[in-house]
């Protein structure tokens, strides 16, 4: 049922309808528009399985980043210890001094 201070509105960016109050100045209702690429009950199973293989991989990838890590931190830190050895050693400027 629609009051006379109602009217609706089509949302510019997802095509919902929206039910706006003119009393309130405010939407009081929306109904978002049907979607073709919505999945089917019967494939339901399907999407799961993909969705937990999808989620395995990551987890493998992200475990085998994490193994590595270690060896990855140990060689920059080798490096950063290279490099700063090979930087002259400099007295660092205080506030207190340029005064």
């Amino acid at each position: 049922m629609k009051l006379k201070s109602e009217f609706e509105v089509q949302c510019p960016c997802c095509s919902a309808m929206l039910v706006v109050d003119t009393n309130l100045k405010r939407v009081v209702r929306h109904e978002e528009p049907s979607r073709g690429d919505r999945p089917e009950l019967s494939h339901a199973e399907r999407i799961l399985a993909d969705e937990a293989a999808r989620r395995e991989a990551l987890f493998a990838k992200s475990f085998e980043s994490e193994k590595n890590r270690d060896d990855d931190l140990a060689k920059r830190f080798e490096e950063a210890m290279k490099q700063a050895g090979k930087e002259p050693v400099t007295k660092p400027t205080r506030d207190f001094d340029l005064d």
